[in-house]
């Protein structure tokens, strides 16, 4: 895969270079700011870009705009954003678009070699990935919201793993259950929380939008 890594501290960007490198792809350019970004993802089309939300001028959010740009410039441009906490809005606005190829990992997870680039592999294909770790503090953050209340157990399983981009076979092989139960599960899930569309991005957006 052809790589662009958008990461404004030199330690974390050299290593996720030589991680990527070592696994056989090929970081084509590196960012350090904001509009670095935007033009490095312009000018290369990765088949898969590494982006920190948080990096100069501001040290906001200028990242994640400039993967936002670029993705409406360059329609489903894959995109793995890199967040030092868990900031439910920013993986929201992020999956808006309905686009796919998208993740979003905590960069205390990026050295867990095999995670990441299974993660990197998965948004390059056009898939969805979330970091195990936003899904387990986000499930137990709590919730006022009634819907997902009335969940059982088994089916906030079935959400977490959907979060984090698995399709149905793959959610029933980590639950050691078959396909047609975890079919099941997810029609039952989708219906006490309204949703209908059975798009990937639209399953983790069902538990982002009741977290």
């Amino acid at each position: 895969m052809r790589i662009v890594v958008a990461e404004d501290l030199y330690l974390l960007r050299d290593g996720m270079v030589r991680l990527i490198e070592a696994y056989g792809h090929q970081v084509v350019a590196t960012a350090t700011t904001g509009p670095e970004t935007i033009d490095a993802l312009l000018e290369w089309r990765p088949d898969v870009a590494v982006v920190d939300i948080r990096m100069p001028p501001t040290q906001s959010d200028e990242g994640l705009r400039a993967a936002l740009a670029a993705r409406r410039e360059l329609p489903g441009l894959p995109v793995l954003i890199l967040s030092q906490y868990v900031e439910q809005l920013y993986a929201r606005e992020l999956l808006a678009d309905g686009a796919g190829g998208i993740g979003y990992f905590l960069k205390e997870s990026v050295f867990d070699a095999d995670q990441f680039i299974d993660a990197l592999e998965r948004v390059a294909g056009g898939g969805t990935a979330m970091d195990p770790a936003v899904i387990t503090r986000l499930l137990s953050s709590g919730s006022s919201n009634r819907r997902l209340e009335g969940l059982t157990e088994r089916e906030h399983s079935v959400l977490g793993l959907m979060a984090e981009g698995l399709s149905n076979q793959a959610i029933g092989r980590r639950l050691f259950l078959s396909e047609s139960a975890i079919g099941k599960y997810t029609t039952s899930m989708f219906g006490k929380l309204g949703i209908t569309d059975d798009d990937g991005n639209r399953r983790v957006l069902a538990y982002l939008n009741n977290p």
